[in-house]
């Protein structure tokens, strides 16, 4: 791991002066605000939109709805902006030749990956945890106190989530040496993770079943089943991760 840290710290500059920190983290906070206003005044949204049409056929708010709309949104607008930040990481540098200069240098290959997976990794990290205190204190404000340790187990599952898918495409950014195709094969494992996630026998494996457990974290139920879960997506995400670096060091930049 030759440089891992030199390339670290070119990672979170790059992060810094793109601006990508600054736009991943104001979205994700957006998210996590708008949740549970969202959950909480929806009823009078419609029944003013629709003129006392729909008077009483939205139920009263609770607090759950607060959560669901928040692990909602991240299942959503957090998985695309997961597979966008993944999906150029290696395959940009590789076409602009950033990779191959860099790894003429005291650098190993397996420095240069892990950078980028640290890196992406702290992102949605920080991102998710600034929306999640917004989402906290709103749904504090506007409905009632949610456990803190439960409200941060579930926000640690929908990282993981967003993590696997992530990895994915990190995956695919590493073996078609195209962001785009990256980008699509990325979305394709979304889609199909979702309809998988139907399936009894192995739904609740899915990256996509995480959002329901994060749910009952939040709320104060311990979800099951939750290991077996858990332990499947860690282990996709470390698959990926090491069959994208084992592509890499067999790559010709």
């Amino acid at each position: 791991m030759t440089g891992l840290g030199l390339l670290l710290r070119k990672e979170i500059r790059e992060q810094a002066r793109t601006m990508r920190l600054v736009a991943v983290v104001a979205v994700f906070a957006l998210l996590g605000l708008l949740s549970p206003v969202f959950a909480r005044y929806v009823r009078e949204i419609v029944e003013a939109v629709g003129g006392g049409q729909f008077e009483g056929m939205i139920p009263e708010p609770v607090v759950g709805d607060a959560v669901v709309q928040f692990t909602k949104n991240m299942g959503q607008f957090g998985v695309l902006i997961a597979i966008l930040v993944a999906m150029g990481s290696v395959a940009t540098e590789t076409e602009r030749g950033t990779a191959a200069f860099l790894l003429t240098k005291p650098i190993t290959r397996g420095a240069f990956v892990a950078a980028k997976v640290i890196a992406i990794g702290a992102l949605l990290a920080i991102a998710l945890t600034v929306a999640g205190v917004l989402c906290w204190i709103y749904t504090t404000i506007l409905f009632e106190p949610l456990p803190v340790a439960g409200f941060a187990g579930g926000v640690a599952l929908v990282w993981l989530s967003l993590v696997a898918f992530a990895a994915v495409t990190f995956l695919a950014s590493v073996v078609t040496r195209s962001g785009l195709a990256a980008g699509g094969l990325g979305f394709g494992a979304f889609v199909a993770t979702g309809i998988l996630s139907a399936l009894p026998a192995i739904g609740p494996y899915m990256p996509t079943s995480l959002w329901g457990a994060a749910d009952a974290l939040a709320l104060g139920t311990v979800p099951d089943p939750l290991a077996g879960p858990v332990l499947a997506n860690v282990i996709l995400v470390l698959a990926a991760l090491g069959l994208a670096g084992w592509s890499f060091r067999r790559q010709e930049l």
